[in-house]
């Protein structure tokens, strides 16, 4: 008789207990939500990036190595007393079923924006319970977020209580003023206006993406695993051909990074 996915997970859970017994494993017992942090982000990135291979093997092997990461910081916290890895499972399914009253109620929705909608309701419903300890809108904006994440998160709070552009075109228009300002910030030899400018433009730049309904960090994961893609490959055929890239010269490297664009896409030119 094959596993159920509860026993895997009470196998996953023992074996956890064990690591982190008096006779476990010495670095295991040391390791704290702290100290795990990134390896949490860095599990979850190369989950997204099996995703976006769509290797299944990878993206299983990586879903395993975030249930072990999730699955040993709750049971750090209910060592330490502060809450269960009973608790954690059952506040999820009860915010689960919750928030889907069309599924485990009597709610109707005619369609995903609508079940949207009901979300968002139920969700501020529930943040009301907290809102005298909470003085901003912005206060649960977690403080330690990449700085990325964290101008879209600080964006998606001011935009529930109205404070958004109403449409994708203004954006442009704050996207090109911030342009200008930082030529005239470059103009006047300032590096902390240099600085600040360049903050103010890459802040408005995750502005149209929202309003574009894109996902900032998303779009700059796929960049950077392009950029790095054809780098590695102009790297190896310039090494193949006996021409190292500090001996080639940015012209002969820009030939080669258009040679391997245009394979991949059909398309000549710079990216």
């Amino acid at each position: 008789m094959s596993a159920t996915p509860a026993d895997s997970f009470d196998r996953l859970f023992r074996i956890i207990q064990k690591l982190r017994a008096p006779d476990g494993c010495p670095w295991d017992r040391e390791q704290t939500p702290e100290t795990l942090r990134g390896n949490l982000i860095d599990e979850a990135w190369e989950c997204v990036s099996a995703i976006d291979l769509h290797d299944d093997p990878n993206i299983r092997e990586e879903l395993g190595d975030l249930y072990l990461l999730v699955t040993m910081m709750a049971w750090m916290k209910e060592q330490e007393g502060s809450f269960s890895v009973e608790s954690a499972l059952d506040g999820i399914c009860e915010k689960l079923i919750r928030r889907h009253p069309h599924v485990f109620g009597t709610s109707s929705v005619s369609g995903v924006q609508q079940v949207l909608t009901q979300w968002d309701a139920i969700k501020a419903e529930e943040k009301k319970k907290d809102s005298a300890e909470k003085s901003s809108a912005l206060d649960r904006v977690p403080r330690s977020l990449p700085q990325l994440e964290k101008a879209t998160e600080l964006q998606k709070k001011a935009a529930k209580v109205g404070f958004d552009w109403p449409s994708p075109a203004p954006v442009w228009d704050k996207i090109e003023e911030e342009m200008r300002e930082l030529r005239e910030a470059l103009s006047s030899g300032s590096k902390d206006a240099v600085e600040s400018e360049i903050g103010d433009l890459l802040f408005s730049v995750v502005n149209l993406s929202r309003a574009l309904k894109v996902d900032a960090t998303l779009a700059l994961h796929k960049t950077n695993t392009k950029f790095e893609r054809r780098f590695r490959a102009m790297e190896k055929r310039l090494t193949e051909s006996g021409q190292p890239l500090k001996e080639a010269g940015l012209a002969r490297m820009d030939e080669v990074w258009d040679q391997v664009k245009a394979e991949e896409s059909g398309v000549e030119g710079k990216a």
